[in-house]
């Protein structure tokens, strides 16, 4: 059972949404508000695994909302505007749905949720305080692959997908990017892209745009290099 919220500053979308979700029988209604201010107050009262979120609302927007909320629920993106996809997607929603909505859009869209919500007991998630394990689960497909820590090299994000490349082959399973760090420890992994996350002891060659990994190159992003140069050859190399 997933619980959910909507939250939407027009009565009527509101009213669609929580209707379809009573028609679902793995959906759980647990509020609805008229603007993303209001989740964390809803939060708090009970689990929240899946906000449907519209975008244009007064005081804050839906997508500044997902810009400045780090952890959060799955989110399913409900709006008038089309134009706003790419940005969503960029800020690692599952899905992104144009009014109208019809019943039958609304339903493919929680499948894709289901299957990602499958992927959290199922993959061990555990707290950040918690996340030494030596290797966890992924759903590729319809098949549960395991997934040892040790061998990743590098992870890449393809909107709603992530990619881990490994020392032998590569993984693809739905689920954000954000959420690996469930799964990765933050002592040996590093982000060096909005799309890559590294393992530290792959990184063989640091290069201005560019780092080479032990059977890759993927790029380095100016809002990130810094931070990467600190991470893995130390701050005293810097202080130029």
């Amino acid at each position: 059972m997933m619980n959910c919220l909507v939250i939407d500053d027009e009565p009527l979308a509101r009213e669609c949404i929580v209707d379809y979700i009573h028609k679902v029988d793995f959906l759980e209604f647990c509020g609805e508000g008229a603007n993303p201010t209001q989740i964390a107050a809803l939060i708090e009262k009970t689990t929240i695994d899946l906000i449907f979120l519209d975008i244009q609302m007064p005081l804050m927007t839906g997508l500044e909302y997902l810009k400045n909320t780090a952890h959060r629920p799955m989110v399913i993106l409900t709006t008038a505007y089309p134009n706003y996809a790419l940005e969503g997607y960029e800020l690692d929603v599952l899905d992104y749905l144009v009014k109208p909505i019809t019943f039958s859009r609304f339903y493919k869209s929680i499948l894709k949720a289901k299957d990602y919500f499958k992927l959290i007991p199922a993959s061990g998630f555990k707290s950040q305080k918690d996340n030494s394990s030596s290797y966890f689960f992924i759903k590729c497909d319809n098949v549960y692959e395991k997934i040892a820590v040790a061998e990743i090299e590098y992870v890449q994000a393809q909107q709603n997908y992530v990619v881990f490349y490994t020392t032998e082959q590569k993984y693809m399973t739905l689920m954000p990017l954000k959420r690996i760090w469930d799964m990765l420890p933050y002592s040996n992994f590093v982000q060096v892209h909005k799309s890559f996350v590294v393992a530290i002891d792959k990184i063989r060659t640091l290069e201005k745009t560019q780092l080479h990994l032990t059977k890759a190159c993927v790029p380095l992003s100016r809002n990130y290099k810094e931070k990467v140069r600190e991470i893995v050859m130390g701050q005293s190399l810097f202080k130029k």
